[in-house]
């Protein structure tokens, strides 16, 4: 890519961006009240979000070849293991990607 083409893709995706901030202001005409609407997605969302990316991230774990899904497995029962003991979404989330990382690096 050229210079100008680098520069008009950076401001296209900037325009992009900051519409996409400012759309919600401007078709909710009253700003101190949340529509309905908006109020359930808000509660519905991030759990229908957190599934599906369970659902993508076993999507290709083959439990009948090696290593039998074990590094996925694993991973999986620290997060829930430790966010259901220490409520810290950080260590859970961060203790099993390492936890799995050093599956599949050093014990496998």
């Amino acid at each position: 890519m050229t210079n100008t083409q680098i520069l008009l893709s950076i401001a296209i995706m900037a325009v992009c961006t900051l519409l996409t901030r400012i759309f919600p202001f401007l078709i909710l005409p009253d700003h101190k009240k949340t529509p309905v609407l908006v109020q359930y997605l808000g509660t519905v969302l991030p759990f229908a979000i957190i599934g599906m990316l369970v659902v993508y991230c076993f999507k290709n774990v083959s439990l009948l070849q090696y290593p039998f899904g074990i590094p996925e497995l694993t991973g999986f029962l620290f997060v829930v293991l430790v966010h259901r003991w220490k409520h810290h979404l950080l260590l859970s989330i961060g203790g099993g990607t390492l936890l799995y990382m050093t599956v599949i690096r050093f014990i496998l």
